[in-house]
């Protein structure tokens, strides 16, 4: 079986969130009971980690009324889940409100615009402070002229702590109070900036263009998120790297933090294009699944409208990455390795190395949104295989690690797409050995959280 995820998700919530909605007043709400049975049958069937927890082995209860009795010890479809869940696994979800991560899945969203980091002061206080990573146009950050590399310490007017930032930013307007550093001390400048969240729909291809560098045509591409939706949009990048003559590629998935595993293995054929057909990456399932599942993805020719795809047969890439890299963007370092001169620059990543996609609840083995009970929105999406390039590389847990280690200054982070900006700088000068600037007193500080965490596909790679 195999299973083509990551559909356009809008068009179907839209049709079926109606449904649901027609039926709410008419049907009786799903008991905690019948989720959690959900949530058993899925695990039991799909997890990838089943054999780490006993009660989902399939001789673990000879009936369901005694399944049901297990089931029943837990108060909530949450804190069930949490215990059906591994101790290895830190990546699988359970959603109460599937509409949620179907928008995320078309990259739709609640955002006021400004992508952002959240880091302890230098004082080793739990005081926190903000910095703008980038800005996404048509936006109230847009508007109001936020930039990269600005600081903010406040939220209406209070200063951000680890014990208020969380609920500080997740109301849907705030107002940020920004700030400078000198080396010692944060002085608000008395600027702010109000700020609202709309719902918005993020094209992850945010930088496209092609240096000319002693000679070299060197390509830039800054993308953000693997939605298939943008596919297109993605094909399209390369197709104007393609036509500027790149023969080099600076790929930036600094805070990238995942998405479909088609768009990679896409991805993937856009950079090379010389080995169509072979492997890109192999599949391992559980126990009971792994014959019937496991797929190798192979490099491809087209992407999933059925265009050609638009390949620079390029072999040499250069990867900007920090600990925000995570997941099918993991995938097109480790995959590309073994084929072509694959140069990480920046942080070790995050280390997920696993696939999911998204479980209904509806008779296995499709688990289908349009077989889904109307009686309640619960779905999941846990961990279903772990992903190994060709010649087996898996279980990354600790990340990949840069051959150019070159952690983000908060203080200096220069201009995305900008020749002086350090990650940049520094793959322009191993290509074609453009000076790099100095930088001086960088403090290495420890990142808190950032604009991304509540996002439900962050840190996901959707499977098919």
């Amino acid at each position: 079986m195999k299973r083509k995820i990551f559909i356009p998700f809008l068009a179907i919530s839209m049709l079926f969130g109606s449904c649901f909605e027609d039926l709410d007043d008419n049907i009786q709400q799903a008991s905690n009971i019948d989720i959690q049975n959900f949530i058993y049958r899925g695990l039991n069937y799909y997890y990838l980690y089943k054999a780490d927890t006993p009660e989902l082995a399939n001789d673990a209860f000879s009936s369901q009324d005694e399944l049901d009795g297990f089931l029943k010890k837990y108060d909530s479809p949450e804190s069930l889940f949490d215990y059906l869940k591994s101790p290895q696994d830190r990546f699988s979800n359970l959603y109460s409100d599937f509409r949620v991560i179907e928008d995320a899945l078309s990259g739709i969203s609640l955002s006021n615009g400004m992508a952002f980091g959240l880091v302890y002061y230098p004082d080793k206080s739990d005081n926190i402070f903000g910095y703008v990573r980038y800005v996404l146009p048509n936006t109230d950050a847009a508007t109001q002229g936020l930039k990269r590399g600005d600081i903010f310490t406040t939220i209406d007017g209070q200063q951000m702590t680890r014990a208020n930032y969380s609920d500080l930013l997740a109301a849907n307007s705030y107002t940020i109070g920004f700030a400078t550093y000198d080396g010692v001390n944060f002085t608000p400048t008395g600027e702010t900036a109000l700020l609202n969240k709309i719902q918005y729909t993020e094209n992850p291809v945010y930088k496209v263009k092609t240096f000319d560098i002693n000679g070299e045509k060197i390509g830039y591409l800054m993308y953000n998120a693997f939605i298939k939706d943008y596919d297109e949009a993605l094909n399209d990048a390369f197709a104007q790297l393609k036509a500027e003559g790149a023969t080099n590629l600076v790929l930036d998935l600094r805070y990238n933090g995942g998405g479909a595993v088609e768009t990679a293995t896409d991805l993937a054929s856009m950079i090379t294009g010389q080995f169509n057909g072979k492997v890109f990456y192999k599949q391992y399932w559980n126990e009971d699944r792994q014959a019937e599942n496991a797929r190798d993805g192979l490099f491809d020719a087209s992407i999933s409208s059925g265009a050609p795809i638009n390949s620079l047969n390029l072999s040499n890439v250069y990867v900007l990455t920090t600990k925000r890299t995570a997941s099918a963007s993991e995938l097109i370092i480790n995959g590309l390795n073994p084929y072509i001169n694959t140069i990480q620059v920046g942080d070790t990543t995050t280390g997920k190395f696993q696939a999911s996609f998204l479980l209904y609840d509806a008779p296995a083995p499709v688990f289908s949104r349009q077989e889904a009970n109307p009686t309640h929105y619960y779905a999941m999406l846990p961990l279903v295989f772990k992903t190994a390039n060709v010649a087996g590389n898996t279980d990354f847990v600790d990340g990949l690690f840069p051959q150019i280690n070159l952690k983000e200054d908060y203080f200096n982070l220069g201009q995305l797409g900008d020749e002086n900006e350090p990650l940049l700088a520094a793959a322009l000068f191993e290509i074609a050995g453009k000076p790099m600037p100095l930088h001086t007193n960088f403090k290495v500080l420890k990142e808190v959280s950032d604009s991304n965490v509540d996002s439900p596909i962050n840190e996901k790679m959707i499977g098919n």
